[in-house]
């Protein structure tokens, strides 16, 4: 099973039964495992505005199967599963087309990344938390409308807030359903121990760490950290993931990876230290 699968729609025009393009982007491990997509044939007109935007009209259709006839493949794929949409505009549409055949709506749990951007990265909790917008904002690259660029996007999404608040799947899908405005009751932020060995420096934490952000806190803590949430001129240290630090890419690293990479190339003292590696040293 997925770490979670996301999907994209694209409509023929302004109702959202009519859909022409279907995808499914299973993601395993924060990396894309497996991709569907499928043109659909909606058994109705397509609106020029529609077509402007995703470039998909009558023509593109012709012989391609109805919603009804990839239902059963999309169920196949989401059901059971944690399904990302960026907005609830693709789950309403499923919803309408799958009552326009009169068959049920997939079993599965939907997590809006819409609202997830929200939660995670304060400039997007108010505005901004479009797809292309908080694809441009985090460095990812992707054509814009079609159904498996925008769910892959989507996915790389969600993944990037996973690394960036140190949290699953499962923990994002409960803080998306809460207000933005409640936060952790457990403070990651922290003054050091001015007895401790590494007094004076001043870490920041990123991706999935094997412990609680907040243990990690206070571990730094008591060993002279001062712990902080996000990455400033001040930062002397950064703890990554372990599984986040194996990642090469630009695209697997969460935004204070990156923002601490360039940072060093521009001459700031920082060091990044895997978690096993800050661990042994604190323990020391």
């Amino acid at each position: 099973m997925a770490d979670f699968v996301a999907v994209d729609v694209e409509t023929a025009n302004h109702d959202l039964a009519s859909i022409c393009q279907i995808a499914a982007v299973a993601f395993n491990a924060g990396e894309v495992s497996d991709t569907w997509a499928s043109l659909v044939d909606p058994d109705d007109y397509f609106d020029p505005v529609n077509v402007e935007i995703h470039g998909i009209d009558a023509s593109s259709v012709r012989g391609a199967p109805r919603f009804e006839q990839v239902l059963g493949e999309l169920t196949r794929r989401v059901a059971g599963q944690i399904v990302a949409i960026h907005t609830t505009f693709d789950r309403s549409a499923i919803q309408q087309a799958c009552r326009m055949c009169d068959a049920p709506m997939p079993d599965c749990r939907w997590l809006d990344t819409a609202k997830v951007c929200r939660r995670t990265w304060t400039q997007f909790s108010r505005k901004g938390y479009g797809l292309e917008n908080v694809a441009g904002e985090l460095g990812i690259k992707f054509r814009h409308h079609d159904a498996a660029e925008d769910a892959r996007t989507a996915g790389r999404i969600l993944v990037r807030a996973m690394a960036d608040t140190g949290e699953p799947v499962e923990a994002l899908l409960a803080r998306s359903l809460k207000p933005i405005s409640e936060r952790s009751p457990i403070a990651i932020a922290r003054e050091g121990n001015e007895e401790g060995a590494l007094f004076g420096e001043v870490v920041v934490f990123t991706g999935a760490l094997t412990m609680l952000r907040h243990e990690a806190a206070a571990l730094a803590a008591e060993a002279g950290c001062t712990v902080r949430d996000g990455v400033t001129k001040k930062t002397t240290l950064l703890v990554v993931g372990q599984q986040d630090l194996r990642r090469i890419d630009s695209a697997g690293k969460s935004s204070k990876h990156q923002k601490v990479e360039r940072m060093i190339q521009d001459g700031q003292s920082i060091r990044i230290l895997g978690e096993e590696d800050f661990v042994s040293l604190v323990k020391e």
